[in-house]
């Protein structure tokens, strides 16, 4: 009991800001005690708030309330000092659930900060005192706090395991060594652990070494992320300046046909008008002509009518007439024309262009490579479907499209098609739309006859070869003779697939992959080919009289 009501003592003399012995001890209205130090720091923050509260009860105080030593605290404090007690631990002392209790102390346990590998024991600071004061003790292994000090026992001898097993890779205790370790090859532990202490080292070098290359590997890699940041900044920002020209451009010529028009439409205007004057101002003349004659007419007087009819009858000649040529109403229709034919150039750059743009875009270069494997069934390849629709001012005067350029067909009529650079005029061939860059798949059906399943780039030739008859097309030929044969740069390959009437077409731009698959029920590998792709690629058909092919929408 007696110990009780110390301990008590103990708490009422306690701080509860700083947990130790009241120093300068001080007791605020609300009746509870700090050090004045401490409850001044305290109400210091407060200031800011301008209310002053006890840290126990939270009980406010307005104005502050100026400090007053209590004496009779401080002669306490004095009194326990020179008794040799201290102030209670504070909570933050004792063992939690988590913590490594000290296994000396009895009732409410101090956490431990060191653990004994001889004792296989815990101690707190107190209770671990004597491994520093007694000469046996010293000797002994003190390591972190630990909870794992059993495991050092052997569960079959319940001795100290000190001896380590290197054929059965255990710890074991001395009597092991006799029993089911005998013959065995074994070390004391610590000489292993000397020897797995050099292989931590390596590995912690080899470790280090590699954390130091990633560490370089994630440095490049930020170059590289800040280097593709600037290059796409400035390229956007040069692209709007060129873009912001080129429509500054157009609005300038724009602006000058529109002052061309209007300024000859104004000198037409006034040489119309200024001839109408005229004509308006000879048939004035002429009614009053008329007028004079019709009046002479009405004379009874013969002589008077012969005397003044030489001077009225005689008809100035008229010089406007015979000029006047009114033409068709297009006056101005030829400007239109060629505004028009000048959009359709640029429409057609831009488009051809694009295409460019847009592979310079998916296909910059970076640090690493994006290449992903094929994929390896239809469901994967449809990941990359691509919508085509073929370009009618690439296909030959005798090929036919329809349902939204989507289908085409060889026939022997000559389609009434305009006259256009990209169109072909040798072989009945057809281009997409669409340009092809990053990863494509299409799938094309045919029936009727033979057909060429091609890919090209734009600026292959028109009017001589045929698709796989260049280097810059790629094509599968089936024959419904001889099947599948693949053509490039004149280059025949036999290929072997089964007779299905679909092709799909896989293309990875950037990795120069282009593969032909035969689809049916299953997919079948006609022909895989590796090249470098220098620009973007379209779509092409090569049609035989008779055969009709369709893209199909996936």
């Amino acid at each position: 009991m007696a110990q009780k009501g110390v301990q008590l003592d103990q708490e009422t003399i306690s701080c509860s800001i700083c947990l130790d012995l009241l120093k300068d001890p001080v007791t605020i209205p609300c009746g509870h005690s700090y050090c004045m130090n401490c409850i001044k720091h305290f109400w210091d923050e407060e200031d800011r708030k301008g209310i002053h509260s006890c840290p126990q009860c939270r009980k406010t105080f307005t104005p502050r309330p100026v400090l007053e030593k209590n004496i009779v605290l401080a002669a306490l404090v004095e009194q326990l000092k020179k008794s040799g007690l201290q102030a209670a631990p504070a909570d933050h002392c004792y063992a939690g659930p988590e913590d490594v209790a000290c296994d000396v102390c009895t009732g409410r346990k101090l956490k431990a900060i060191k653990s004994c590998l001889v004792c296989l024991v815990s101690y707190c600071e107190k209770h671990l005192q004597p491994h520093y004061d007694v000469a046996p003790l010293k000797k002994h292994k003190l390591v972190a706090p630990s909870k794992k000090l059993q495991d050092n026992i052997c569960s079959r001898h319940d001795e100290v395991m000190k001896i380590f097993c290197r054929t059965d890779q255990q710890s074991i205790c001395y009597l092991c060594t006799v029993d089911e370790h005998k013959g065995h090859e074994t070390v004391p532990a610590a000489a292993e652990r000397t020897e797995k202490q050099k292989e931590l080292e390596v590995r912690r070098l080899n470790i280090q070494q590699r954390i130091q290359e990633r560490e370089k590997d994630v440095k490049l890699l930020q170059q590289e992320v800040e280097a593709i940041n600037g290059s796409a900044d400035k390229a956007v920002e040069d692209s709007e300046k060129m873009f912001t020209e080129l429509i500054r451009l157009l609005q300038k010529r724009s602006s000058d046909v529109k002052q061309q028009v209007r300024s000859q439409q104004e000198t037409e205007v006034s040489r119309v008008k200024e001839l109408q004057e005229k004509l308006e101002q000879e048939i004035a003349e002429l009614k009053r002509k008329d007028g004079e004659l019709e009046q002479l007419s009405h004379t009874e007087d013969h002589n008077q009518f012969l005397h003044n009819y030489p001077s009225l009858s005689a008809l100035s000649e008229s010089t406007h007439s015979s000029s006047i040529n009114i033409r068709p109403l297009s006056y101005f229709e030829d400007v239109t024309a060629a505004v028009s034919e000048t959009r359709d150039r640029v429409q057609d750059i831009m488009r051809d262009k694009w295409a460019s743009i847009s592979l310079r875009v998916t296909e910059a270069d970076v640090l690493l490579s994006s290449t992903q494997p094929e994929p390896t069934n239809r469901a994967g390849f449809l990941r990359y479907s691509r919508d085509i629709t073929l370009d009618p001012n690439t296909a030959h005067r005798n090929v036919v499209l329809w349902d939204g350029n989507r289908k085409a067909k060889a026939i022997e009529e000559n389609q009434s098609y305009s006259d256009h650079p990209d169109r072909f005029t040798k072989w009945f061939q057809v281009l997409s739309r669409e340009s092809l860059t990053g990863r494509c798949y299409w799938e094309v059906d045919w029936r009727g006859g033979n057909i060429d399943i091609a890919v090209s780039y734009k600026d292959v030739n028109r009017s001589r070869t045929s698709f796989g008859y260049n280097g810059k097309s790629w094509a599968v030929r089936y024959d419904t003779d001889d099947g599948y044969e693949f053509w490039h740069n004149k280059v025949q390959t036999l290929l072997y697939g089964p007779e299905s009437f679909r092709v799909g077409v896989y293309l990875d731009h950037r990795a120069g992959i282009l593969s032909f698959y035969d689809v049916s029920e299953t997919m079948t590998l006609l022909l895989r080919v590796q090249a470098t792709f220098t620009q973007p690629l379209y779509a092409g058909l090569l049609l035989f009289e008779g055969t009709t092919a369709e893209f199909i929408k996936l």
